[in-house]
């Protein structure tokens, strides 16, 4: 029979995920049980992806805005804390703010504008040309940003991220001086003592604060990348990744996931006879363009999967195949003719012109942007995405 769909993509619903379930097991019943309901077999190549909180919440990896000012105690004493571009969200920062300001003795807040790292507006650009500032050369002060730009609200969650932040930290009585920059050296005017709370920028970030005086630089990274008295902790990116989970703690990225995913693998085999990909995901990478977030919260799309999800694709583009190579053909012998010429096709089409306009990324971020546009962040309660065809094209 003809084969007329292509990819599928299933949200899987599985139990509510509690610290100290096994992940493992949850994830293959999930899956088997999905396919008895719904009826789908099984095939090579097939991918299984789970959300990385029901791995950090099975783990048990918490912590507390406590724990978190202890490391900053640690870290900085009695020093003034400069905490430059931070993203603007109070599930993935208020209570890590809250937790600087517990162990800080003053706080500098130094805010990207117009906008953060992940797209979250403080201010339109188009004000930012009517008023004359540059963003990329002027340092406001506060004072100088409400004259400027008034008091603003975010699109979606009404918000006033400048006021937000600095209660928070004030709600302590820690003094709070906010000033806006996309400078990462303003901050040294201000103190020499720097956490930079930047996610994909924080290794530049961090060179140049270090190349230029700055004495005590961290990033967010380093803050819990260890146990601090028995808190939950991730050695490769501290406090990155994190979300609320109490109104006095958070949930961090999950740690040590390569034997999840390869456990689950191995089982899935055991019980299908076929070789299933596994990875674990988190924010996917896609521009909102209304609110114009990318997302991109978390410091990878993917912190583990199975060795068959590494690369990117190799693909053609078919309306350049029909409308060039093959532009004298149609119906049946264009079909064959384009089937052949994927089944001939080198093994790497970088810079062919047949390939230009195909999507040059890691497949894990591919995937990743799939899975959690599936799963969404709300009460979908599918944190288990079920691909099949995903590697197919048109001859298969």
């Amino acid at each position: 029979m003809e084969r007329v769909v292509g990819t599928v993509v299933r949200g899987l619903r599985c139990p509510i995920i509690n610290q100290g379930d096994n992940i493992e097991e949850i994830v293959v019943d999930s899956v088997l049980r999905a396919s008895e309901v719904e009826g789908f077999n099984f095939q090579d190549k097939d991918i299984v992806t789970l959300t990385e909180s029901i791995v950090a919440r099975a783990q048990g990896n918490y912590a507390t805005i406590d724990h978190i000012a202890q490391d900053i105690q640690s870290k900085f004493g009695d020093e003034t804390v400069g905490v430059i571009f931070p993203i603007l969200s109070r599930n993935r920062f208020a209570n890590i703010l809250r937790g600087i300001a517990k162990g800080a003795k003053k706080v500098v807040l130094m805010l990207s504008y117009p906008s953060d790292e992940v797209g979250n507006h403080l201010v339109d650009i188009d004000l930012l040309d009517e008023k004359g500032v540059n963003p990329w050369t002027d340092v406001l002060t506060e004072k100088q940003f409400r004259d400027h730009f008034g008091y603003i609200k975010h699109t979606f969650t009404g918000v006033d991220y400048i006021e937000y932040y600095k209660s928070l930290v004030e709600d302590f009585g820690v003094e709070c001086e906010v000033i806006f920059s996309n400078n990462a050296k303003t901050i040294l005017d201000y103190t020499k003592h720097v956490l930079t709370c930047d996610i994909h920028t924080r290794f530049r970030t961090k060179r140049i604060l270090k190349a230029n005086g700055g004495e005590s630089i961290y990033g967010l990274d380093d803050i819990l990348s260890a146990s601090i008295n028995g808190s939950g902790f991730n050695e490769a990116y501290g406090l990155l990744g994190s979300n609320k989970s109490t109104e006095e703690g958070i949930k961090l990225f999950p740690h040590n996931c390569q034997p999840v995913v390869d456990n689950i693998q191995q089982m899935l085999k055991e019980k299908t006879g076929k070789n299933i990909e596994v990875m674990i995901y988190g924010d996917g990478a896609f521009k909102d363009p209304v609110g114009k977030i990318w997302e991109l919260a978390d410091p990878v799309v993917s912190p583990a999967y199975t060795a068959g999800l590494d690369g990117t694709p190799n693909e053609v583009k078919l309306k350049y195949l029909a409308d060039n190579n093959f532009a004298d053909l149609r119906g049946e012998e264009l079909k064959q003719a384009i089937s052949q010429f994927i089944n001939d096709k080198d093994d790497n089409l970088v810079g062919a012109m047949e390939a230009q306009g195909t999507t040059p990324r890691k497949l894990t971020d591919l995937i990743g942007s799939l899975s959690d546009l599936t799963s969404g962040s709300g009460d979908k309660g599918t944190p288990i995405v079920f691909i099949q065809g995903y590697f197919d094209n048109f001859t298969k």
